[in-house]
């Protein structure tokens, strides 16, 4: 599947009328800071098409200082991505030039299940997600938050996690046996093919219910959060190899005496535990205080950490079943501009016993009309890469020193 390359059929045409005069193109990437820094980085293809230009079927290649070559995308807002790697205040040059790229395995996918109720779900070689859709929110299910998916595999496996839950011929098995009473049988065929069991590649073991669940941005009056239901319309603006970009719409929103529509472009790279989201809400006149959240579950209701001058919020959620052996999920979120305030928001007895919660963990922000707002949020587990929460705030910190100081890319 090659979908990190791009024939620019017009600059080759334009190419072929003369002689061919490309040049190597040299990206160097400097990194300012005193850890190791594996990232994406882009560069505008129109800068790169100056220097090396295509003709006919010829294809870009990205070379590293050893000569080695490394995947790449051609992103929907036309820029050349691709991974880099830079040690602590070193830099690092890569090199575009013609060639034959290498077929790189893709490693971040997503699509619409309209099978599970209009799910998104979406994945890369960590973690996987997912924005519930309008048939799950004309069932009356009230399920406001993005939810998170663990794995434990670098491989694709959400495609199957799907498949297996949701196969008719197993499905209606299951539904004979238990129409038959024989319910030990009818379960123990459920548990083979649920996503909610882990088959040795992880598991949906994450409640989010009417929360804000994994790291959710919502617009608050007061203390009150203006909770966001499920999108009304999706976009699916590219699908790897190396990056997933979904653009979400969601119903209007009154906000005082405006009737606001908010939009969200979610992406996630490979590698990356944390989702990069903007938001923006058309038709809100007024600057209003937008919050991210991460729930807060009665099993662990103290085990946050709460940065916001350094830019980030995290939380230990003990899974659904806390009994079950399914490890720890750690949430978190990364604001890279000014936190107004971070804080734990508890509810009160009623509300915490309707959304099965405790409260929120909030990063709050101020947003001002015909703005965006920018913010990554995300999941780590205990038994795929973070064995203690101190691993996992290390994480954080380390991802929003790197967005308040980007790797700096000069061509």
């Amino acid at each position: 599947m090659k979908k990190y390359f791009s024939t620019l059929p017009l600059l080759a045409l334009l190419a072929a009328c003369g002689p061919k005069q490309s040049t190597d193109f040299a990206v160097t990437v400097t990194n300012d800071l005193s850890f190791d820094r594996a990232e994406m980085v882009e560069v505008p293809i129109s800068e790169v098409a100056k220097k090396v230009q295509l003709i006919d079927e010829e294809q870009y290649i990205v070379l590293d200082a050893e000569g080695n070559q490394v995947a790449y995308q051609i992103t929907y807002d036309d820029n050349l991505l691709f991974p880099v790697n830079v040690k602590a205040g070193d830099k690092a040059v890569y090199t575009v030039a013609v060639g034959e790229p290498i077929e790189a395995e893709p490693l971040v996918y997503g699509r619409h299940y309209p099978e599970r109720v209009d799910d998104i779900a979406w994945e890369n070689d960590r973690t996987a997600y997912r924005a519930y859709g309008p048939a799950l929110q004309a069932k009356g299910e009230r399920a406001f938050g993005y939810d998170a998916w663990v794995k434990r595999v670098p491989g694709l496996v959400v495609e199957q996690r799907y498949a297996n839950e949701l196969n008719p011929d197993t499905q209606a098995e299951i539904a004979r046996l238990r129409k038959e009473r024989k319910y030990d049988e009818a379960n123990e065929l459920y548990h083979s093919v649920s996503y909610h069991v882990d088959h040795g590649n992880g598991l949906d073991c994450y409640k989010v219910g009417p929360t804000l669940g994994c790291g959710t941005a919502a617009l608050m009056q007061g203390d009150a959060i203006l909770y966001p239901y499920c999108w009304k319309e999706y976009e699916i603006l590219e699908n790897g190899p190396l990056r997933f970009t979904v653009k979400l719409t969601y119903n209007p929103l009154v906000v005082g005496k405006d009737t606001v529509i908010e939009t969200r472009t979610i992406s996630l790279a490979q590698g990356s535990q944390l989702n990069k989201t903007v938001v923006s809400y058309a038709g809100l006149t007024k600057a209003a205080p937008v919050a991210t959240g991460l729930v807060i579950h009665p099993e662990n209701p103290t085990a946050y950490v709460l940065e916001g001058d350094k830019g980030y919020i995290a939380y230990a959620d003990l899974t659904d079943n806390v009994n079950n052996g399914n490890g720890v999920i750690y949430v978190g979120a990364v604001m890279p501009a000014k936190v107004q305030e971070a804080k734990a928001q508890m509810f009160a007895d009623k509300e915490a016993k309707e959304r099965g919660a405790s409260g929120h963990v909030l990063a709050i922000s101020n947003y001002k009309p015909e703005t965006e707002y920018t913010y990554y949020w995300g999941s780590g587990w205990s038994k795929y890469g973070f064995d203690s929460m101190e691993a996992w705030t290390t994480y954080l910190d380390r991802y929003a020193q790197s967005v308040r100081k980007p790797l700096k890319v000069e061509y």
